[in-house]
């Protein structure tokens, strides 16, 4: 395999080398500029011919890290390999945890160093807003796009290595989920609230935000004591509140309500028909949402976390840790904890409440074995 170099300027130089044939068969030549002396630029060749040789061998790009990354969200929602509020936020992630910081330099460019660096910047400065060091679990989400986007462009042969796999991201220390302590007191403490029903069906059945408030009367059998979850609520910039299919396919599955909940919801439908009858609407139709608006609409996601959090201080997502928590101390399996919970696999819930499973090892030795199950 033949090439030679040509001085073009001080310390600049044009490497030529045969890059091997195109999908025609016919050759194709390459041309590299190279700054540096002329030992080093014939070093160089002799790694890109040897590179050729070995099938490794890459053209030449100008492409940036923030240009690929944002390629890569945009092919993912177009694909519908994630969903539009994933999309975005894997774009704040993009745009103020990776574009800031990294998103200016050549993706062919990036070295292992550089994302040792890149974490290390995050750690002392990497809020958006002021001086101050970031979360490793947000550091953790924006190392795992970034390792998404490279692991691609390795695929694509954009580039020869990820580097962002030969980097670990900082681990998350092991800390306590906020959980409801004591659950009785907490329902007395709720019950009578404009929220109470909404409250109920997170803390005992485990469902997400989302899911509840596109929660229809059609859906749930109060005489069967069974809640169907069929879709979920999605609220982003692009698209406003929709509804949608289930996180996962696993999100799609009928719960059985204990008693306490069925009594909040028989007693929360009746004041709903009271309202009605009072307004001149008639009974509730069969989709008509548990917690829409007055109008009946979606509500807005954020807007109802907002007013859960101010009215109880605990953020509506901790009812479902809670959920999870008197199911793992009641030594309930975690195959039935993950299809409660929607998970894709078991091996997540163990993932996420592993520290919870840790009060005994017989019991943390059976959700591993049943996991692996």
């Amino acid at each position: 395999m033949k090439g030679n170099i040509t001085r073009r300027g001080k310390n600049s130089w044009r490497l030529k080398f045969d890059a091997g044939r195109d999908e025609k068969g016919e050759r194709k030549t390459q041309f590299v500029t190279f700054r540096g002396t002329k030992r080093e630029a014939q070093v160089k060749m002799a790694e890109m011919i040897a590179s050729v040789a070995q099938s490794t061998f890459v053209e030449p790009s100008k492409v940036t890290v923030a240009e690929w990354v944002r390629g890569r969200v945009d092919h993912w929602e177009t694909s519908g390999e994630i969903s539009a509020r994933t999309a975005q936020r894997y774009r704040q992630l993009t745009e103020h945890q990776i574009a800031p910081h990294i998103g200016d330099k050549l993706l062919q460019r990036l070295k292992p160093a550089d994302i040792e660096t890149w974490h290390d910047t995050l750690r002392t400065g990497g809020r958006v807003r002021g001086k101050g060091d970031l979360s490793a679990r947000t550091i953790g989400h924006a190392h795992r796009v970034l390792g998404k986007a490279l692991g691609e462009a390795v695929k694509h042969g954009h580039v020869v290595k990820n580097v962002v796999a030969l980097e670990s991201a900082p681990k998350v220390p092991d800390e306590e989920m906020e959980i409801v302590q004591d659950v009785p007191a907490f329902v007395e403490k709720m019950r009578g609230h404009r929220l109470f029903a909404m409250g109920m069906v997170g803390l005992f059945t485990g469902m997400r935000l989302g899911e509840v408030l596109a929660l229809r009367w059609g859906r749930v059998d109060l005489d069967r004591k069974v809640i169907q979850v069929r879709e979920a609520l999605e609220e982003t910039k692009a698209h406003g509140i929709r509804f949608k299919a289930p996180k996962s396919k696993a999100g799609r599955r009928d719960l059985s309500l204990p008693d306490l909940l069925v009594d909040a919801l028989r007693d929360f439908r009746r004041e709903q028909l009271e309202l009605r009858l009072k307004l001149g609407s008639g009974k509730l139709p069969d989709d008509g949402l548990l917690f829409g608006n007055l109008e009946g609409e979606p509500r807005s996601p954020s807007s109802a976390s907002r007013a859960w959090g101010d009215a109880t201080g605990v953020g509506y997502h901790n009812l479902r840790h809670t959920h999870a928590s008197q199911l793992i101390d009641g030594d309930v399996d975690i195959v039935t904890i993950s299809k409660r919970l929607g998970h894709a696999k078991p091996d997540i819930t163990l993932r996420i409440y592993a520290h919870m499973f840790k009060k005994t090892d017989a019991k943390a030795a059976a959700a591993i074995n049943a996991a692996l199950r």
